[in-house]
C-alpha cells in the first residue's frame, strides 16, 4: 500500500515537471496532467524492464520517470488536443 502512495505522490511530482517542461495549453487540466505523471512512470518502469536497464522490483529512475510522462503527454496532445484547437 505504501509503495502506491509513494508512486502517486512521485506521479503528481512527475506530472507537474513535465507540465513545466512541455508549457502550452493541454486539453486536461492538473490532474490529468498529474495522472500523466503517474502513468509515466509506469510507462517508464516497464520500458525500462524491457531493455534490461531496471530489473524486476527496482524503482524507476526520476528521470526516466519524467521523460515517460512527457511522451504521454505529447501523445495525449495528439489524440485529443485537435477538439481545443477548433477556438
Amino acid at each position: 500500500m505504501l509503495h502506491l502512495i509513494y508512486t502517486a505522490i512521485i506521479g503528481l511530482v512527475v506530472g507537474t515537471i513535465a507540465k513545466l517542461l512541455m508549457p502550452g495549453r493541454d486539453p486536461g487540466g492538473f490532474i490529468i496532467t498529474a495522472l500523466l505523471g503517474v502513468a509515466g512512470s509506469v510507462v517508464a518502469g516497464y520500458l525500462g524492464r524491457a531493455l534490461h536497464l531496471y530489473q524486476p522490483g527496482q524503482p524507476v529512475g526520476f528521470i526516466a520517470s519524467i521523460v515517460g510522462a512527457i511522451i504521454l503527454l505529447i501523445a495525449y496532445r495528439v489524440l485529443f488536443g485537435s477538439a481545443d484547437s477548433s477556438d
